[in-house]
């Protein structure tokens, strides 16, 4: 390894606070050859997120609640794996590809983490303007992204807000199952609803609803957790 990488993970290590991990971060980044940082932690009633992406369009990505078709976010709720950018990947969402390409947000990587202790989900991803990332590149870089976000998902996720047990669980209704039994399937919010006729709006509510009651705190969390309580063994896609 490298002296200076060594030398600022061996610093990013040392930190005790999100905000200079994300700092010391960023710093990394730019220094293997990305522009834009980005980590964010999620749980049902809160969100905190750390990017430098430019501020338009963190506010679009809000305000039109990007996230509920973004296959980056749809891949990383599913799976640690690392993801690769692609205009193949956003093939069903060409418009939100076109909306990254003109932000010159269009190549990078996303890699999530899970914590199953918690419940807490993850992403950090890495982009840039100038060239695409190729999978060597991915890899070589791999061990390190992995512990930076490993790093921050633990600062973070002391602050984050824990859920208060409920005295009693409530039974999921036959939507709640459907729209977990997809999810598990890798089905993103959009395709299903697409398959289940409905909005992508209220595909979300029903994975909220699930969350809430099942007692835990993201949409991996629930599909774990319906399957462990064997809602998936009974015939509940209609």
């Amino acid at each position: 390894m490298e002296r200076w990488k060594e030398l600022q993970l061996i610093q990013l290590s040392g930190t005790t606070d999100s905000e200079s991990a994300y700092r010391l971060s960023l710093s990394f980044a730019k220094n293997i050859g990305f522009k834009f940082f980005a980590f964010s932690t999620s749980c049902p009633a809160h969100r905190m997120h750390f990017n430098n992406y430019p501020q338009d369009w963190n506010t679009q990505y809000e305000e039109n609640e990007f996230s509920v078709v973004d296959p980056i976010v749809a891949h990383c709720n599913r799976s640690m794996l690392p993801i690769l950018w692609s205009e193949e990947l956003f093939s069903k969402t060409p418009w939100l590809w076109d909306a990254l390409e003109q932000q010159g947000l269009q190549h990078g990587w996303s890699q999530a983490v899970h914590d199953e202790e918690t419940g807490l989900c993850s992403i950090l991803s890495l982009a840039r303007s100038h060239c695409a990332v190729s999978a060597w590149e991915l890899y070589e870089n791999l061990g390190f992204s992995t512990f930076i976000g490993h790093h921050l998902h633990k600062l973070i996720a002391q602050t984050m807000p824990k859920a208060a047990k409920k005295a009693t669980t409530q039974n999921l209704t036959p939507r709640e199952v459907d729209v977990l039994k997809l999810a598990a399937d890798g089905k993103t919010a959009y395709e299903s609803a697409r398959i289940l006729n409905l909005s992508a709006r209220t595909i979300n509510f029903h994975v909220q609803e699930a969350i809430r009651k099942l007692e835990v705190n993201n949409k991996v969390s629930a599909v774990i957790a319906a399957a462990k309580a064997g809602y998936f063994n009974s015939k509940a896609m209609r």
